[in-house]
């Protein structure tokens, strides 16, 4: 499924409507932190459950906490501590918007994330080896 270059809102909306999950894991991605931008050579991931975010703007803005969960059906991120009080009494986790979140640290248990990561790292500096200095 491509994306529509259409500018229009009504076509934006259903693709984001219908699109399978392969595609909603990275529309569900926030930009990293300058330490891990310098580090890894990207400027943004997908977001996974464990890594630690900080939330840049809104209500909740400044707070910092692991990702608890993705909601791939809504396009939202759970994190840890961020709640609000329900009417009733309990607390209730808030959902966030990934685009308002930044990646401080990765949560690297999956190999295949850290070789992801790795790959452009790899990428880059055969390239820089393949340009001749003139």
């Amino acid at each position: 499924m491509k994306r529509p270059k259409s500018t229009k809102a009504r076509k934006q909306r259903k693709f984001l409507y219908n699109a399978p999950l392969h595609i909603r894991r990275k529309l569900l991605s926030s930009h990293l932190s300058k330490e891990l931008r310098e580090k890894y050579k990207r400027r943004a991931l997908a977001l996974r459950k464990g890594d630690e975010v900080q939330v840049m703007c809104g209500e909740f803005k400044g707070r910092t906490g692991k990702v608890a969960r993705v909601d791939y059906k809504n396009y939202r991120i759970y994190v840890e501590g961020i709640t609000r009080k329900r009417t009733v009494g309990t607390e209730a986790q808030v959902p966030l918007h990934p685009s308002k979140l930044k990646i401080i640290n990765l949560n690297l248990d999956d190999k295949m994330r850290l070789k992801i990561l790795e790959r452009k790292i790899k990428l880059e500096s055969s390239d820089q080896k393949m340009i001749p200095s003139t």
